[in-house]
């Protein structure tokens, strides 16, 4: 005799729609199906142990969701809010060792150079923060305000007396102005550099293509070729790049990309370039300027701040090629490495677009405010 469920189910039709598409969802929680096929087979006056049986769960579970169901209806289904487990360490105690990972271990006379999850918790323990902790909960506490003590970035205080002053007027290039006023169609933008040291290794064997569920495979063993220099000087708001390769970096090399360029249109014939630059040797001081005019009257450098080659835009191309050409190094000879890279400035420029530049003055300005907060008196070097 078959015993029937003391707690009747009836569905509307929109219920049903709800429970047929939960029951049949591929990527619903699987706790929620299994509700669902349940409530659906129960509507069906389907007996709870026939149900379980054909579901593999135990009868008591088929129970726990029809009663929960003529009850609560679909919001029945889910899972009730929990009070979790009481917590075991005082908010005082969580405060300390966020505070103590916002430190840098040597300021606890510490012989680590940063910390880890296993560290912190250790030396909360060792500092009385408290009797004993695990490394999984400090890595869980520190989660909770993206904490991060084992990971770190380089950075460095500018040095130079007129940073902000330089860097505005090149920013203000970026924008087309100059000493306040905006620039004519007939006058350009150009910043250049130099990306020197490219080397020509040549794999000892052929490296392997990338098949379904491997990666490409480069030889790790190589013969040198030799390096290379490769100038570059990329039109700001034309999103051109004009180039050329030679054995090492200097000034003549430097000249005959500035003679390239300002002999093409439309530099030779433009009211003014200015050529934006770093203060490498190819480029630098004064001298470089007069030099620079004397052959062509109508260029002038524009030198960045010491330390703020991040502000020259040809730079952001020299990424590029460096993830698009460069890596993973693998050249026949200097020559294949040359060509290269002038075929690829080449493809570059039939579709590029200026660089989306967002860094503006009044970015510049609050940078220089976060850093002057930041300064510290410089550490007297030993006598």
């Amino acid at each position: 005799m078959v015993i029937s469920s003391p707690v009747p189910v009836t569905l509307t039709d929109d219920e049903h729609g709800q429970l047929l598409g939960l029951a049949r969802a591929h990527k619903a929680p699987a706790r929620l199906v299994l509700r669902a096929r349940i409530v659906l087979g129960a509507a069906t006056g389907e007996a709870n142990a026939a149900i379980a049986r054909r579901l593999g769960v135990h009868v008591d579970t088929v129970r726990k969701w029809r009663t929960r169901f003529a009850t609560g209806r679909i919001a029945g289904l889910t899972d009730a809010a929990r009070s979790g487990r009481p917590r075991h360490f005082a908010a005082t105690v969580v405060a300390g060792v966020k505070a103590l990972a916002c430190s840098l271990p040597a300021e606890h006379g510490l012989p680590l150079s940063r910390w880890s999850s296993s560290e912190l918790a250790r030396a909360a323990v060792e500092q009385g923060l408290a009797p004993t902790v695990s490394s999984s909960t400090v890595r869980h506490w520190l989660a909770t305000d993206a904490i991060k003590p084992w990971q770190y970035r380089s950075w460095i205080f500018p040095r130079d007396p007129d940073f902000t002053a330089k860097a505005e007027r090149v920013l203000d290039l970026y924008e087309r102005r100059w000493q306040g006023r905006d620039l004519r169609d007939d006058e350009f933008v150009v910043c250049a550099d130099e990306k020197s040291q490219l080397q020509a290794l040549h794999r000892r064997h052929r490296g392997l293509g990338p098949r379904p569920g491997r990666t490409r495979r480069v030889e790790f063993e190589y013969r040198r070729g030799g390096t290379l220099a490769y100038f570059a000087a990329y039109d700001v708001h034309q999103a051109q790049v004009m180039g050329r390769c030679a054995p090492t970096t200097g000034i003549a090399p430097f000249a005959d990309l500035v003679t390239q360029v300002m002999t093409t249109e439309p530099y030779a014939s433009a009211r003014r370039v200015f050529w934006v630059v770093d203060n490498g040797s190819s480029h630098a001081g004064a001298v470089s300027c007069t030099r620079m005019s004397q052959v062509f009257p109508n260029a002038g450098l524009v030198h960045l701040p010491i330390h703020a080659s991040w502000l020259n835009q040809v730079e952001i191309y020299f990424s590029v090629v460096q993830r698009k050409i460069i890596n993973p190094v693998d050249f026949d000879d200097l020559d294949a490495l040359a060509d290269r890279l002038l075929r690829f400035q080449d493809r570059y420029n039939q579709a590029a677009k200026p660089f989306d530049w967002r860094f503006t003055r009044a970015d510049l300005n609050n940078l220089i405010q976060r850093i002057a907060a930041r300064e510290q008196p410089p550490v007297p070097a030993a006598a």
